[in-house]
């Protein structure tokens, strides 16, 4: 019984048994997306994972240390969505990366993935749509309808373009399970609440329709029974016959009364719906009428998630106990299921014609005989078309239509039939064959195109021989389709398509006689013929032998178009071809000599006979591929000599193709052939391959045949890039030959390389009339003497005054060096100075005449200078000596004069007379050399000066340092001499702060002492001085402080009085409070500082100021001293401090003290406090009048409070009013 089921039953995988516990099988822990994956959320302990199983590799499933609220896979990729909370993430498994991520608002309910790129997310409110495509967010597509409040949601379902939505919910209602579902329109943007448990979308083309229809099936199980209803949903396409709503009724076992639909998919496949139950019932469902084709309980658990089986078409799903199950229709089974069991051949045939499936072959040829026995042709036609797997497509078939006569003025059966079959399928060969025989015989061939352009025929050889009688070219298409190449070929040759032979022959692989073709085409079109000659070779193995191709091209006498053919043929220059290279170009040498040079020239071939072409090519005069190609020595001479038929620039460059022996020889023979001719080639073969063929070698080829003029343009061809001396040598030798002055002063100015002594030598012995190069070598290498003995020893005067005024003007001190040396007059010399206008340096003039003790040769010239308004330092220089040597007035040009540099000419004095030197030095502030001066000639008191007016705090810091043997000495004059002299205090000041950065305290009192108690000195009175001495004197000599309080009178007493007690100088500072009436500070000294409260009263009273007496009061409270304290507060009329002097005075019982003081208090101020002490007082003093007639007048004080202490004193009463013993 089991065989004939109409399904197949399968168990794919239990889950358990690759480690899933199954506490976590269940819809809120495992997600079923596709029947790729299955995800499994588990948590073992404190770890949380998720277990995603491909079910193509299931025993190797992937676990993941995710911590997530759900987690759902893509359909079809290794994509997993997970939400914790309200935040959602798609990452990429096998990339190991985020794709992307949000952060919902509300909690997501439910998501499910509706296609390969969306996620349906479901709030308590609304649902969106999450495309993974770009950045993009969720987007809001519609609100839940209020029918699905406090449902749980267990289903999302959508149709393909996402047009219709579906949201599945279920609610506990009257002991039983209800199902809502609220159906979504997008384009309408309406919702519709509807009644089921389960529901799927489909598409469906009905009989007769061009378009699919879009259908919702669902089914509920209500209080009246379950229901499955199949609606069209939206609006049938145009031209569409709307689809008939379907209603059956799903049947629930007795035992099954609390069942309800779970889950529904559909076969696209099989045109099924697959239905499951909760209590693991399955069900199917023919889509298109309703009908019920199969029902039985697969699973004894709840299949709680479901998914299409893609493989099978069928249904795939697990249960709670972790089977993954999946159930599909039997191909094989179904239609004889529902035609025998079912007893419904209608749906049978239905369902095998829709579907094309077997098990109803009976059933169509009882059907085909029945109405072809009826005379129903046309319906017999249409059976056979529809029966599936082509049963009745036959020969027998074709021969029964073929067998009925045609009535007259009707279309044959036969043709019937065959447009019937045309207006659903393709002809097979047989068919097509048969259909075409009458088609012909017709004359309609454009039927035969159309239905080739519809692929309505099967094509065939004998079709195609067929056609090819009416038409060659529909007849090359026929066989195309049927895949004959011979056929092809012969056609693609018969309708002169040559072209496409080879492609085509490629194209499958066939291998047709190309030679015979080739020669056939060669005869009807020599272009073509050639053009499919090229084809032949264009591939790396040519498709037919080269040498039988180019003798169908000799046969013909065709040498371009062979020549076309071999430069295409032989184009990957083959050694193997070599002979075919030869041939080429040996054909085009004897009949077009110039084809064979541009051949050549391109340089494509190689592997050729090159001495055969060589002899060829100088035959044909080509001398030039000639001696491309010779090697031998002797054919190269013979044909190199022959210059001007040669291009110049290829010559020179086939000179870099020979060896240097070869190369020197050719060389040789090209000057001796013809060195008029020759030589200039010869010189540019020189130029460029000096390098290799040496320069020495190539300047003895030209010195050997005395050719000065080549000798010249080669080596001026490389001299500006040669660094060899020779070179540049034998340059100038050549240039002074051929009476190129110009260019041997362009080298002997420019060049580096050429040996200075050698040049020089040279161009003495050559006696030029022109003596400008060797000026120009003496002046750059420094043979200046020696060309001034030269050119003066030889008469050449005048070439020495163009030198120093034309050639190098800075020359001339050397130059009048040189002069004086051969006792040249010294009118010459000096008219020769004069004469030059051109820059040259004066202090190297003035060293020169110095050295040889003529200094004042120059002074005519230097004074005139000094008149023109020169005011070069060495210009100035010079005369400043000349001055000191000559004694005229040196010392008052030295302060006057601007423009002498000090420290030459203070240098130049520093021996003659030290004083001037000094002068000199000051004049440029040459710290160090004036110092060194002063010091070697203990110059101090100049020094000193020197340095007060120089305020320099560095140059102070140098010559006041420890280790400088002249300090003493210097210093002595800057007390005794520098700051007596000067009025400037910024002089005083630095000189000052120079002291004490040097850190010289007792010689900065010495130095202030001068300043501040001189009565002489401008700054007597100067405050900061005064400071000054007094703080040093604080630091370095105590002893002296008070003597400077005292004599002093323009300080800043407070601050140094406050310094003097931070150095604990108590009296100092005593004495600056007292002199400047700071008498508070003073007696605040006293007290604190020197602690001697009786001088303190002696102070107060000599002084008699409220604030004294105040101070000494305090004091004198703080040393228990009431009684005095009291009296200094009545002194100083304060009663500030009551409070304390009420304290004291009670802890002594000095209460006659304290009634003096509290009586000046209340004078001062009307406190409580102090009246009631007050009566107190006169309590404990037995004052009883006074306290009578305090009593009684107006007062503040705390009666009863004073009425309170007396209880306790056991010597007073208190009687109203009055206090008595």
């Amino acid at each position: 019984m089991a065989q004939n089921l109409p399904i197949r039953f399968q168990e794919h995988l239990q889950l358990q048994n690759v480690g899933i516990n199954v506490q976590q099988i269940g819809f809120a822990t495992l997600t079923m997306e596709s029947d790729k994956f299955i995800c499994v959320r588990e948590k073992v302990g404190e770890t949380a994972q998720v277990i995603i199983i491909d079910l193509s590799d299931s025993g190797n499933p992937i676990r993941r240390p995710i911590t997530a609220d759900s987690a759902i896979m893509n359909p079809a990729s290794k994509v997993i969505a997970l939400k914790a909370g309200k935040s959602l993430q798609i990452f990429n498994i096998e990339m190991k990366s985020k794709m992307k991520a949000h952060q919902m608002v509300e909690d997501v309910t439910f998501w499910k993935w509706v296609n390969l790129n969306t996620i349906a997310l479901v709030t308590e409110t609304s649902v969106y749509h999450w495309s993974m495509e770009g950045d993009s967010q969720p987007q809001k597509v519609f609100d839940r309808h209020s029918s699905l409040a406090g449902c749980q949601i267990i289903n999302y379902r959508a149709d393909a373009p996402l047009k219709w939505l579906l949201l599945v919910g279920i609610s506990a209602q009257q002991h039983r399970v209800a199902g809502h579902m609220q159906l979504y329109s997008v384009e309408r943007k309406v919702s519709q609440p509807i009644e089921g448990h389960a529901a799927a979308f489909a598409q469906f083309r009905m009989p007769g329709n061009s378009e699919e229809s879009t259908l919702f099936t669902f089914a509920v199980r209500g209080q009246a029974g379950g229901k499955l209803h199949v609606i069209e949903v939206g609006t049938p396409a145009s031209g569409n016959q709307p689809f008939q709503k379907k209603a059956v009724d799903v049947f629930f076992p007795p035992e099954a009364q609390t069942d309800f639909p779970v889950a529904m998919q559909v076969s696209t496949k099989y045109d099924v719906i697959y239905l499951i139950t909760k209590f693991g019932y399955i069900h199917l469902y023919d889509l298109e009428t309703g009908t019920c084709i199969y029902m039985n309980r697969i699973s004894g658990e709840t299949i709680f998630v479901t998914a299409v089986h893609d493989l099978s078409s069928g249904i795939i799903g697990v249960n709670r106990k972790g089977q993954v199950l999946s159930v599909a229709v039997d191909e094989a089974a179904v239609v004889p299921y529902i035609a025998n069991t079912l007893a419904n051949p209608e749906l049978a045939l239905r369902m095998a014609t829709r579907n094309n499936l077997s098990g109803a072959e009976e059933l169509f040829v009882r059907k085909f005989n029945l109405l072809f026995t009826q005379g129903q042709y046309s319906e017999a036609a249409k059976a056979a078309a529809k029966a599936p797997k082509g049963i009745l497509r036959t020969t027998e078939t074709i021969l029964r239509f073929q067998q009925v006569p045609t009535p007259p003025g009707q279309t044959s059966p036969l043709l019937q039939y065959f447009g019937i079959l045309l207006e659903s399928s393709q002809l097979n060969k047989h068919e097509a064959l048969e259909l075409c025989r009458p088609v012909l015989a017709q004359g309609k061939k454009q039927l035969i195109e159309k239905w080739l352009k519809e692929d309505k025929l099967e094509c065939s050889e004998d079709l195609g021989e067929l056609v090819k009688q009416v038409d060659p070219t529909l007849a090359l298409s026929v066989f195309l389709r049927a895949g004959v190449p011979g056929k092809v070929i012969q056609c693609f040759a018969e309708t002169g398509q040559f072209q496409k032979i080879i492609l085509y022959a490629k194209k499958v692989n066939y291998t047709p006689d190309y030679v015979f073709l080739l020669r056939n085409v060669m005869r009807i079109n020599p272009e073509q013929g050639t053009e499919f000659a090229k084809m032949m070779v264009a591939d790396e193995e040519p498709l037919a032998d080269l040498n039988q191709v180019v003798d169908v091209f000799m046969e013909m006498n065709m040498v371009q178009q062979c020549t076309s053919f071999l430069l295409d043929a032989l184009k990957n220059n083959k050694p193997t071809e070599g002979h075919l290279q030869t041939r080429l170009l040996e054909m085009n040498l004897l009949t077009a000599p110039q084809v064979a040079d541009a051949i050549m020239g391109n340089q494509m071939f190689t592997h050729y006979d090159k001495p055969h072409i060589a002899q060829l090519c100088e035959k044909a005069g080509l001398l030039q591929r000639a001696l491309e190609h010779y090697t031998d020595i002797y054919d190269i001479k013979r044909a190199v000599v022959h210059t001007h038929m040669l291009n110049p620039d290829w010559l020179v460059n086939y000179f870099g193709s020979l060896s240097v022996e070869d190369s020197m020889e050719c060389l040789r023979a090209m000057l001796q052939a013809n060195i008029r001719q020759n030589l200039q080639v010869c010189v540019k073969i020189a130029s460029k391959y000096h390098d290799q063929l040496t320069t020495a070698s190539l300047i003895d080829l030209f010195e050997s045949f005395k050719s000065f003029e080549g000798l010249f343009y080669f080596l001026g061809s490389i001299v500006n890039f040669s660094q060899e001396t020779e070179v540049h040598f034998k340059y100038i030798q050549a240039a002074c030959k051929t009476g190129q002055m110009k260019e041997v002063e362009r080298i002997c100015r420019e060049s580096n390389c050429y040996d200075p002594e050698r040049v020089k030598n040279f161009l003495k012995e050559a006696k030029l009339t022109d003596q400008l190069p060797l000026i120009i070598v003496c002046d750059r290498f420094d043979f200046v003497h020696d060309l001034v003995l030269y050119l003066y020893r030889n008469s050449l005067q005048k070439y020495i005054e163009i030198y120093v005024q034309k050639v190098n003007a800075s020359r001339l001190p050397i130059v009048v060096g040189g002069l004086l040396d051969v006792d040249c007059s010294d009118d010459i010399i000096k008219n020769l100075v004069l004469s030059v206008r051109g820059p040259f340096s004066t202090d190297e003039l003035v060293e020169e005449v110095e050295k040889r003790n003529r200094l004042k040769l120059l002074l005519p010239w230097l004074e005139s200078r000094v008149h023109e308004g020169e005011e070069e330092p060495a210009t100035h220089n010079a005369l400043a000596k000349i001055y000191i040597d000559s004694n005229n007035n040196p010392e008052r040009f030295l302060r006057e004069n601007q423009y002498y540099d000090s420290r030459t000419v203070g240098r130049y004095c520093e021996k003659r007379d030290p004083h001037l030197a000094c002068v000199a030095y000051e004049r440029g502030q040459c710290d160090e050399e004036l110092i060194k001066v002063c010091n070697d000639n203990s110059l101090f008191k100049s020094e000193a000066r020197y340095l007060v007016r120089r305020q320099d705090a560095e140059l102070w810091a140098v010559v006041l340092a420890p280790d400088n043997t002249y300090r003493r000495p210097l210093i002595d004059q800057v007390v005794q001499t520098a700051l007596n002299e000067t009025t400037n205090p910024d002089d005083v000041s630095v000189t000052v702060k120079a002291f004490m950065s040097a850190d010289l305290p007792n010689e900065l009192i010495e130095l202030l002492e001068k300043i501040v108690l001189d009565e002489s000195s401008v700054f007597r009175d100067h405050r900061n001085l005064q400071n000054l001495l007094i703080l040093t004197a604080v630091k370095a000599d105590q002893t002296r402080v008070m003597e400077y309080i005292n004599r002093l009178d323009n300080y800043d007493a407070p601050d140094l009085a406050t310094i003097c007690i931070g150095s604990e100088l108590f009296e100092e500072a005593f004495s600056i409070f007292r002199k400047y009436d700071v008498n508070t500070s003073a007696i605040e000294v006293l007290i604190v500082n020197i602690r001697n409260l009786d001088r303190a009263y002696e102070f107060a009273e000599r002084c008699n100021q409220p604030a004294v007496w105040s101070l000494l009061a305090k004091a004198q409270l703080d040393g228990v001293m009431v009684k005095e304290a009291i009296d200094s507060y009545i002194k100083a009329d304060d009663p500030s401090t009551y409070t304390e002097v009420i304290q004291a005075a009670n802890a002594q019982g000095n209460f006659e003290d304290l009634v003096r003081y509290l009586q000046m208090a209340r004078k001062k101020t009307r406190e409580t406090f102090i009246e009631t002490e007050l009566v107190f007082a006169f309590a404990k003093t037995n004052r009883l009048a006074d306290l009578e007639e305090f009593i009684s007048g107006p007062n503040h004080a705390q009666i009863m409070q004073v009425y309170s202490h007396c209880l306790v004193q056991p010597f007073l009463f208190f009687r109203e009013g009055q206090l008595s013993l």
